[in-house]
């Protein structure tokens, strides 16, 4: 099966200034993957990489098969849905189903598939009763989700996301995770900066994390969370469950709000904790 997003042996710097040095990791279509790291870590590079507006300086950026060095941004728009962290600059149209359309239409799609991929993308974010509205008389959280929902109504193979729960209430940010959640079900690779780690732990299921523009770790994202000790140093907060979990030394240390009820009703229960 070929890997979704493929980074091999990567560097990059911005005039004199490194900010990636040497970085692999790859992504499976269905995967759900965290990039977490401090501020200047060389995660936001990592997006314009695979975005194709910018190029590295050495190693290979592959989405699916093809070398982002030899494909434009607009091509790479068939196969990966990006949203910025200002994702407010992304919308630029009179109404929600204009801008959320826009994408699948100049991918070409017929009319028909155009309307059926909008209304899903409308209806996963809650955005239906939205979709005659000029994107900026809408909230900011609201429009944040309206460029979700772009990216998600181009149907790509992959979704890369920059700190896409910023300014979202915990309703918001459900839809999200539902939204994600079933797109990953129908085998979308998902990569997402996040410093939301509560939202991570919920929605993604791998964490890689970039310290000073090198890789630091690639594995489980329950496992990197549930070692509290070790999220310091890469400059990272363990989310409240799992601190919580530290603190119980609850088994297995879980990380998801169910899961640890789960754990603390069997502890209180005096039955084992598989």
């Amino acid at each position: 099966m070929i890997a979704a997003l493929r980074l091999e042996e990567v560097s990059f710097s911005y005039g004199s200034v490194p900010a990636l040095e040497r970085v692999s990791f790859s992504v499976a279509p269905g995967e759900r993957v965290a990039l977490l790291g401090r501020n200047g870590a060389g995660k936001s590079t990592v997006v314009r990489l695979i975005a194709g507006l910018q190029r590295p300086d050495e190693g290979t950026v592959w989405v699916g098969d093809w070398d982002t060095r030899d494909c434009v941004p607009e091509q790479l728009a068939w196969r990966v849905g990006s949203v910025f962290q200002h994702a407010d600059q992304q919308l630029f149209a009179r109404t929600v189903r204009d801008d959320v359309s826009f994408g699948p239409r100049a991918l070409g799609v017929g009319e028909r598939e155009v309307e059926r991929r909008t209304d899903r993308a409308l209806e996963d974010l809650d955005l239906t009763a939205h979709a005659g509205h000029h994107p900026y008389d809408l909230p900011p959280a609201l429009r944040k989700l309206t460029a979700l929902a772009g990216a998600l109504a181009s149907e790509p193979a992959l979704l890369v996301l920059d700190e896409p729960t910023i300014g979202l209430d915990r309703t918001l940010r459900a839809r999200v995770t539902r939204a994600l959640l079933d797109r990953s079900a129908g085998s979308v690779a998902l990569l997402v900066i996040t410093h939301d780690l509560t939202f991570a732990a919920e929605t993604l299921e791998r964490g890689v994390v970039l310290d000073r523009g090198s890789l630091a770790c690639d594995e489980s994202l329950a496992a990197l969370l549930g070692d509290v000790t070790r999220l310091e140093p890469l400059g990272l907060a363990p989310p409240p469950v799992a601190a919580l979990s530290a603190a119980l030394d609850l088994p297995g240390r879980p990380v998801r709000a169910a899961d640890a009820a789960a754990a603390l009703a069997r502890v209180a229960r005096g039955k084992p904790v598989p």
